[in-house]
């Protein structure tokens, strides 16, 4: 061992070394298999929760999809560019020709049709034409919409039924009123015809009577005409109506009338509302405003100014009539609507009355607001046209 220069404390001094070295790297050996035990536990139990959750979330879909494939009502899923990405079986049986891959505003002008009142729609079925309404809701988070489509054709016609039965009911409570309403102007015609058959009267006075004769048939005839129309309330086709196009030509009607009392009548339209449009048979709703405008007019004096405006507020769109008249009382205002209730001489009570069944019917309403000596302000509120060729 001399021989090879080596110092035996020195070899013992290494070996100490390896063997020290040699037991840290057991240890360290040691320390990363627990390490991995633990860890492929931790990974063992995560697959599990994942598998779980997994499972949990396949059991869910299929869950979704029955329920998707039982329910009632329809479904329809639209992407981004409005094409027909899904539907459920009850929108397929509710909407005819209804296909994936469909756009959805070509599908509505080829096979549906506005109904009466918002969102209501006319579908040919294998069933035969059904009435469906027509949600819209936009998907969270999402490009697309998601359609509820609702076959609504039973509780329609009970609604119809119902309406119906009421105007009947009205009808009866009303007898008195309109018996008092024919007798007045019947008994002036057979007054006038009265005169008419006296031998001695004047030609002059003959013209005189024969005008004031007609004159009370014609008002009889007015009378007779809102009678039915208030009682019958029948569906009339309703179309998409733009309602500044159509206050424009309220105003165009009412101008000869208004120019000769010497009353003026401004249009105000709010900012977006040029645009807007109901659902509404035009001649109906021409007839309600031109109402409430020569109300207006009868109410006001010379050089007085009517208000006319529209704008849209919270989804409705508001039509307001304002005269500076002679305004009404309270008492008044609450018994505005009931038929055969009027303040004119010669009114039928009946103008009123047609214009809050006909806003009811297509789902809006009329409000007044009045005080004596201030004036009276009218307003019709209409849901705005719900137009899913714009989805």
């Amino acid at each position: 061992m001399d021989n090879l220069g080596i110092d035996p404390r020195e070899l013992e001094s290494a070996f100490s070394l390896f063997t020290e070295a040699s037991n840290q790297l057991s240890l360290a050996y040691a320390d990363l298999q627990q390490q991995v035990v633990s860890l492929t536990d931790q990974l063992e139990i995560a697959n599990g929760n994942l598998r779980r959750e997994l499972d949990e979330k396949a059991a869910l879909s299929r869950r979704l999809s029955l329920l998707l494939q039982r329910l009632p009502g329809g479904v329809v899923e639209l992407n981004e560019h409005g094409v027909v990405v899904e539907f459920n079986p009850a929108a397929g049986l509710m909407m005819k020709s209804l296909c994936l891959g469909a756009v959805w505003q070509q599908y509505i002008t080829e096979h549906l049709q506005a109904s009466n009142g918002p969102d209501l729609w006319l579908s040919q079925t294998e069933n035969g034409e059904r009435r469906i309404s027509i949600m819209v809701n936009d998907m969270p988070n999402e490009h697309g919409k998601i359609m509820l489509i609702h076959d609504v054709s039973d509780m329609w016609e009970l609604q119809r039924a119902l309406t119906q039965h009421k105007r009947l009911a009205a009808m009866g409570e009303m007898t008195a009123g309109l018996a008092h309403q024919l007798r007045t102007p019947l008994a002036t015609a057979l007054l006038y015809s009265a005169h008419l058959a006296k031998p001695e009267l004047s030609d002059q006075d003959r013209q005189k009577f024969g005008q004031k004769n007609l004159a009370r048939l014609r008002h009889l005839e007015v009378l007779i005409q809102n009678m039915l129309s208030f009682v019958r309330g029948q569906d009339v086709p309703l179309e998409s109506v733009n309602l500044l196009g159509l206050l424009n030509e309220a105003q165009q009607m009412m101008l000869p009338q208004l120019s000769s009392h010497q009353i003026s009548c401004v249009l105000n339209v709010s900012s977006g509302a040029d645009t807007l449009a109901v659902s509404a048979n035009r001649k109906e709703l021409l007839g309600c405003v031109t109402n409430l405008l020569d109300n207006a007019m009868l109410a006001s004096k010379k050089g007085d100014i009517i208000q006319l405006s529209l704008t849209l507020n919270e989804g409705m769109a508001e039509v307001n009539v304002e005269d500076q008249g002679c305004g009404m009382s309270v008492e008044v205002q609450e018994r505005l609507f009931e038929p055969f209730f009027t303040t004119k001489k010669d009114g039928t009570g009946l103008g009123l009355a047609i214009v809050s069944n006909l806003l009811t019917r297509l789902g809006g309403e009329i409000g007044v607001n009045s005080n004596l000596g201030a004036g009276s302000s009218f307003t019709i509120r209409l849901p705005v046209l719900y137009c899913p060729t714009k989805v």
